[in-house]
């Protein structure tokens, strides 16, 4: 019988392609999601995984024999499946892995609307009956089994995201985009197709083993290339999406990294020129300025803990305009609460060609803290190394702690982060104050009783 304890995460299904899991058991968690879901039809997209396709069918062949019509999209990005689950009013599941490496593979699912499913909506259930019908074999197929189909989305899904932001009076752009060989190559051209922008194009062949560079812009290691080419070519920006183009990074007209928070507040700040007075969602590892803009603008802003599921079930329950997070993961009232970094980018694009400035000085105002980004630490005992870190800092004059998620202590010219990984054996710290000295030399006091 698999161990499903090793690929079933928090909020999806991950994991080595076919060590761990294959199309057999892909099969048996299309059924699951069918019976949960208790879906008449879903919709199944893929990523240019060289698993992906076979995943992906396997997966329908599931659901379909548990009497539900299956909608094919094929080659798209998580964003797209999103869309196509709201557009179509359908649960939907993508076959990705996102940023990890080739040997990878995995499925992000949805309810109708692209509403989260996460440990405590569905995925508990859905692996509770994958590892019956594993133990015991797959349940008889239903009277009727579901009809399987094919559909284009792509040019609607690009239509819609031009829907919701206007590029049509900004000035011309050169854009380099790398999509590291991943779904960006697919999504990036559509989209951006009769806009006013000169697209320099980056690692757009789909390739699913990742000839360049990982497909994981989050690593400053993986945008070396996209900073020389805007350097070189005097280009206005430059995006990075990750493999399943669901997250956009930005660098500026000097190749230096925009931190994903100053674009929260860019965002923010724009959706809530469009309705005054809305919520606005930031997890806790963003940037001081995010709440800061927000309230600038007349919005309101609430804080959540870290994660796709906790951002949008506080955007249903708030009814926010939009939230962001430290990772680059963007998500709008307008598409159905879901994450879309290519929506982002078009804002990002939108605010930079409707004035005259370059990027690095629009988005200065948005960036006023120095930051140590997430700094990870291996360690055995996770719990008690936090605790030692919370014994260190409970009395402290002038600061306060909270445990939202892990554990935060504030100050009033800096705030620290330290949260432990939900899958390795990591405690992961972020650092923010007013200047660098002191990011430093926080960072040093923290790390030494995380690592002692």
């Amino acid at each position: 019988m698999p161990d499903l304890s090793q690929i079933v995460k928090a909020y999806d299904i991950r994991g080595v392609v076919p060590d761990q899991w294959d199309e057999g058991l892909a099969e048996l968690f299309g059924a699951a999601f069918a019976e949960v879901t208790s879906a008449a039809a879903i919709v199944v997209g893929h990523d240019m995984r060289p698993s992906s396709p076979g995943l992906s069918r396997a997966f329908g062949r599931g659901a379909a024999a548990r009497g539900a019509d299956v909608t094919e999209i094929g080659l798209c990005s998580t964003d797209q499946l999103y869309y196509a689950s709201g557009a179509l009013n359908l649960p939907g599941a993508m076959f990705t892995a996102s940023h990890n490496p080739a040997q990878y593979n995995g499925i992000k699912m949805c309810r109708a609307g692209a509403a989260p499913v996460g440990q405590d909506t569905g995925l508990a259930e859905i692996r509770a009956l994958v590892e019956r019908w594993a133990e015991e074999g797959a349940p008889a197929p239903a009277d009727r089994p579901g009809v399987l189909g094919t559909r284009d989305t792509l040019g609607d899904y690009a239509q819609h995201l031009r829907s919701l932001v206007d590029l049509s009076g900004i000035r011309r752009l050169k854009v380099t985009v790398d999509a590291g060989n991943g779904m960006g190559g697919h999504t990036v051209p559509t989209v951006l197709e009769g806009l006013p922008v000169d697209l320099d194009p980056m690692y757009f062949e789909l390739d699913g083993t990742f000839p360049n560079h990982e497909a994981n812009p989050i690593d400053p290691a993986n945008i070396v290339d996209l900073q020389a080419r805007v350097r070189a070519t005097g280009a206005d920006i430059g995006l990075a999406f990750d493999g399943d183009a669901d997250r956009c990074f930005v660098v500026d007209e000097r190749g230096e990294p925009v931190p994903p928070s100053a674009i929260t507040a860019l965002v923010a700040a724009r959706e809530l020129a469009k309705d005054p007075g809305a919520v606005v969602i930031h997890n806790l590892i963003t940037s001081r300025s995010v709440p800061e803009v927000v309230r600038e603008h007349g919005g309101t802003p609430v804080r959540t803990r870290v994660g796709h599921s906790f951002i949008k079930a506080e955007m249903a329950r708030t009814g926010a305009i939009f939230g962001g997070e430290h990772s680059a993961h963007y998500y709008f009232r307008d598409f159905w609460n879901a994450d879309t970094g290519m929506l982002a980018a078009l804002h990002v694009l939108a605010a930079l060609g409707g004035q005259d400035r370059p990027l690095s000085e629009l988005v200065a105002e948005y960036d006023r803290y120095a930051a140590s980004g997430e700094i990870n630490s291996r360690v055995a005992d996770q719990r008690g190394r936090a605790e030692a870190v919370r014994a260190a800092f409970a009395d402290r004059p002038g600061t306060t702690l909270d445990e939202l998620d892990g554990l935060t202590v504030t100050a009033e010219d800096w705030w620290f982060n330290l949260r432990a990984s939900n899958t390795e054996p990591l405690l992961r710290l972020n650092i923010e104050a007013r200047d660098a000295a002191t990011v430093e030399k926080l960072r040093d006091e923290v790390l030494a009783i995380v690592r002692a």
